[in-house]
């Protein structure tokens, strides 16, 4: 009998089995930046006070589940410390939670829905309100 008759069986058997992984997908998801503003006290018509990059814990969960306004949790992630961040992630719709500091009323972001499409990375800027005024 020809070897490859018997390793294709053997094949479906591992894949129905689980014991072969299916790839994550490299080809989607998100990437962006967050920051955190305003950074002045007082803005001064002529003075810049730019928003900065802040180093956020971000949660991405599915836009519907059980009974949950914000879902499954997918994943959860740190930005560098420039804002920047860049996660794979399956098509589908989502909603990026912002998180606070534990204990901590700021800096405060509001959670932002969002659409992964096939072979894309979404694009989001991710803003949080330093609470200064």
């Amino acid at each position: 009998m020809n070897k490859s008759c018997l390793l294709i069986p053997f094949i479906f058997l591992m894949l129905a089995c689980g014991l072969l992984a299916t790839p994550t997908p490299t080809d989607s998801g998100i990437t962006g930046n967050a920051l955190v503003g305003p950074m002045c006290p007082v803005l001064i018509e002529g003075q810049e006070c730019p928003d900065k990059p802040y180093q956020a814990t971000l949660t991405v969960n599915t836009l519907s589940g059980t009974g949950n306004l914000k879902g499954v949790k997918i994943v959860q992630f740190q930005t560098d410390e420039d804002g920047f961040f860049k996660i794979s992630l399956e098509p589908g719709d989502y909603i990026l939670v912002l998180e606070s500091p534990e204990g901590k009323p700021f800096p405060y972001g509001a959670d932002q829905p969002f659409v992964v499409r096939q072979a894309e990375y979404t694009r989001l800027i991710v803003l949080y309100d330093s609470g200064i005024r």
